[in-house]
């Protein structure tokens, strides 16, 4: 069983991901649109797909089309998803879910009323040390787990301005102003991708943008945006808390890693940093970093990757972590590019099985929205001094 597939948007991400969904026993014809028809017809040609269309509009309208993945800018994808629903197709997106509640809960009714497949490619859900902490958490070996960490640490000169540059075009730094906090998810996904819990309130700080140089400046950013730096404390249900930190002005190899991650629990605990992860009990420590390091399937070089800034091609070239159970995925991905350190070919395999067996993926829409809302609430708590903010919840996904 099959479904044909179109891409939304031709920008530097979404080409890898079209590699995989193409080599998917899954998946059959797989087309691509773009605002730019030009780099659309580039994608296609490159990777051998099935054709383009001159717009999102066309493509949705057309029964070659069964599903969509949405690779577009960050604050499109609450709406373009809802089109995507409802013009009665399957919908993958990129991360975020959306940039406000409603959306988020529009999302959440649309995917209720028509029982069609939703799902965010949230990368940090197979970070390998959110896989290993998840693991050890179905084992019990924490304890009571009462508190974690996650990072998004990415400085924006490593990469950052090429990429904008490339998706934003002359107003780029209109765009780049993006607030952290509204891209949460490779760090709150990352925390409760392994711990099964929600956010229930949340305290946030921002840092105000110093550099000067029209990018995180209110006067000329989209969003209203000053913060380059942001971090929040959260509440969970059940008791505990957790703490993110979204950073784009650091002094940190974020080419190395960009998303770590620590969880501490009464019994043991585990922490992450750029080169080393350690697991730790009352007896000692154990270093666990090659467990958890993936191999790259890519050369930075590989022609592919040639638009693509070199400080972030690191994002598109890992492989697979030896704690990544890759006994499910289809064969076709064995020789294939992976990439965020060895999440992409889980990620595809998850939303082909869900559209193909009619099952609920791991980041459906009532997770993506764990996922997502805090980080929104986040920003407004933050751009209110810190005050301690309820946030609101969806509640569980349903029984299948």
């Amino acid at each position: 069983m099959t479904f044909s597939l179109g891409i939304v948007g031709a920008g530097q991400f979404s080409g890898q991901f079209a590699k995989l969904f193409l080599a998917h026993p899954g998946v059959g014809e797989v087309y691509v649109t773009d605002l730019l028809p030009e780099r659309a017809e580039q994608l296609a040609a490159a990777e051998g797909l099935s054709g383009t269309f001159p717009s999102y509009e066309a493509m949705l309208e057309s029964p070659a089309v069964d599903a969509v993945a949405i690779f577009t800018q960050r604050w499109t994808h609450g709406p373009l998803v809802l089109q995507g629903l409802g013009a009665g197709k399957h919908v993958y997106s990129a991360v975020p879910m959306a940039v406000t509640a409603a959306e988020i809960g529009a999302i959440i009714d649309a995917v209720r009323a028509t029982g069609l497949t939703y799902m965010m490619g949230e990368t940090s859900q197979y970070n390998p040390a959110t896989v290993h902490a998840r693991n050890q958490i179905a084992e019990g070996a924490f304890g009571r787990l009462f508190y974690a960490e996650g990072d998004y640490v990415h400085d924006m000169d490593l990469g950052f301005y090429e990429a904008y540059r490339y998706s934003g075009g002359e107003n780029w730094k209109a765009t780049a102003s993006y607030p952290p906090l509204l891209y949460p998810t490779h760090s709150v996904g990352g925390v409760l991708g392994a711990w099964q819990t929600h956010a229930v309130s949340v305290s946030a700080i921002g840092v105000r943008d110093e550099r000067g140089d029209g990018v995180f400046d209110k006067e000329v950013s989209q969003f209203g945006n000053d913060y380059s730096n942001a971090s929040a404390l959260f509440e969970v249900a059940g008791g505990g808390s957790f703490r993110t930190n979204e950073f784009r002005r650091v002094g940190y190899p974020s080419q190395i890693r960009e998303s770590r991650f620590r969880f501490f629990g009464t019994d043991a605990s585990m922490e992450q940093l750029a080169t080393v992860a350690l697991w730790q009990d009352k007896k000692g420590v154990t270093d666990i970093s090659e467990l958890l390091e993936p191999k790259p399937t890519m050369a930075a070089d590989d022609p592919s990757l040639q638009h693509i800034a070199p400080d972030l091609r690191a994002a598109f070239t890992s492989g697979s972590a030896p704690v990544h159970d890759r006994s499910r995925l289809p064969r076709e991905f064995d020789e294939l590019h992976n990439g965020h350190e060895g999440s992409h070919h889980f990620l595809v395999d998850d939303f082909v099985t869900a559209v193909n067996t009619r099952t609920l993926p791991s980041v459906n829409a009532w997770v993506a929205a764990r996922y997502t809302l805090p980080g929104i609430v986040a920003h407004d708590s933050a751009r209110q001094g810190g005050t301690r903010l309820p946030i609101p919840d969806f509640g569980d996904a349903p029984e299948a």
